[in-house]
Parts: structure tokens; sequence; C-alpha cells
């Protein structure tokens, strides 16, 4: 259901708008915002859960738990799961691919970088030969048991290579059967519209990262470039650290926290108290 839905998402919003979550209580926020959709990324997901940043210090096991509780928080949203690199060769993604849409995810990433990898808008980021990298895209195409999954391909080739050799990949990974492309950090303007122009008609995705490589440009200019999905990896997570930080600063001081805040009863909403409550009443709260 969620992998149908997906894809008609893609179809009818021009941008489909996925924040990417920090963890399971962000993804109960993000359905009760209204979004359609949203995407689970490493960075944000290493980051909140264990306090480490994304640079292949965290295994598929490790990863794949958070995953999955987040997947389990908002079943009927759809999410785009961040594969990694497979997190080994062909026989790593094809078992990624297979978890992650037995978790029930309804898309899923796989890039070209080598292990460990590290996020895409970080200095030191390498690529594996086209070949390796097309093989695990074509290993993930054949190992998706629902063909509504859908599979999109990430270079990170422009930062090491320019963007003419990032360009040459993702061509070549069309030819294996994915259904969506991702140029991770294009440096400029120019370098987006030129992404858009090369993969008309392809759903091409986006990366906005604040003080990011690429500049950051509103959905509607995005849209207008040719860029059907747009992800947020950072924001929430950047958000989330201030806040908490600026409120322990006034705890420490003695200080009762301003800001803005939820209430009790509006926090017993967001986390379904309503719902097991209504458990209790149903078959008895001693049973």
């Amino acid at each position: 259901m969620q992998r149908s839905q997906f894809r008609r998402l893609l179809a009818e919003a021009r941008p489909l708008v996925l924040p990417v979550v920090t963890d399971a209580l962000s993804v109960r926020l993000v359905a009760d915002a209204g979004f359609a959709a949203y995407a689970i990324g490493g960075f944000p997901l290493v980051g909140s859960r264990y306090g480490i940043p994304d640079i292949g210090l965290a295994g598929f096991g490790e990863i794949s738990n958070g995953v999955r509780d987040l997947l389990a928080a908002a079943p009927g949203l759809p999410a785009l799961v961040d594969g990694d690199d497979g997190y080994g060769d062909v026989k790593n993604v094809t078992r990624t691919v297979q978890s992650y849409e037995a978790m029930g995810a309804a898309g899923i990433v796989i890039e070209d970088q080598t292990s460990p990898k590290r996020c895409g808008h970080m200095a030191g980021k390498d690529v594996v030969p086209t070949e390796h990298w097309l093989a695990k895209l074509r290993a993930a195409v054949a190992a998706r048991r629902d063909p509504a999954l859908f599979l999109m391909a990430r270079t990170d080739a422009r930062a090491v290579h320019g963007l003419d050799e990032a360009l040459r990949r993702a061509e070549a990974a069309l030819a294996t059967g994915v259904d969506g492309l991702f140029v991770e950090a294009p440096k400029s303007l120019a370098e987006l519209e030129r992404v858009g122009r090369s993969f008309r008609g392809v759903p091409l995705l986006a990366n906005m990262l604040e003080d990011g490589d690429t500049p950051w440009l509103s959905p509607s200019e995005l849209a207008a470039l040719g860029f059907a999905m747009i992800v947020y990896p950072t924001t929430l997570i950047f958000h989330v650290a201030a806040a908490m930080r600026g409120v322990l600063a006034d705890l420490k001081a003695g200080r009762k926290p301003g800001g803005e805040t939820v209430s009790f009863a509006e926090f017993k909403r967001l986390t379904g108290f309503g719902e097991w409550a209504a458990v209790e009443d149903r078959f008895g709260r001693r049973a």
C-alpha cells in the first residue's frame, strides 16, 4: 500500500517534500504536520540514536534496528530509506533491500561511496569503480520482491571526479532498472540546472542541507529545474539539538526554560496515549 502510494505521490506532487526524521517521535510529528511521506537518513539516525557522526561507524545491524523503530511509528506513511552503500558487496545489498522491504520501506537508496562511507557533504569521501556500483544496483533490483518498491541510485562522484563523471554514472545506473536518481552535492545553480536537463522524465532527488555544498533553493524552484523529490537531511536534527541545548542552559542556570513547548496533554496525544488507554478500557487493566 505505502509503495504504490509513494509512486502516486511522486506522480502527483511536484515536488514531493520529504523531511528526514531523527527518531520515532519525529516520525509521529511529521505525520501530525500533514506531510504525505518522509525519509530516513543515516546522518540524523546515528547522530540521534548513538551520538556519533555519519562516517561509517555504525553497521547494518545498528542502523536497521533504528530504521525498524522509525518505520513502525507511522506504518501508513510512506518512507524513503537510506541504504547507504548496501553495507558490503552484492550479497549485503541483497540483504539490505530485502530487509528494508520486509520492514515496510516504500523506497531505498543505494550509493556508490567506498567503505567506510560518510555524509555526502563531508570532505574525504571516495567512490567505488562504476561497475562495482552498477553490480550493486543490479543486485538491488533483483532483490526486490514487490515491483512497487522504489529504488534510487545515488552517486557521490561529483565531489571526487566532477559533474561530468557523476552524470555519466547516473546515466549508466538507469540501465540497471532503478527508478530514480540522486546526484549528490551539485555546487551551483548551474549544476542543478544541468542535472535536471540531463534526466528529464526521471524522478530526481535534491538534497537541501544547511551549510552544505549545494545552494539552498525553495521547493518550487527545484521543481522548475526538474526535481521530483526534496529531502532535508539535517534540518530537524539541527533544530532539535539547538532547542535541547537552550533548555539545558536554562535548567543549569536555575531558570524555567522559555521558548515554545508542548503541553503534557499534547505530548500524550502525539504519542498515542488515547489509543493505548482505549485498549486498557476495552480489555481490562488487570488482564
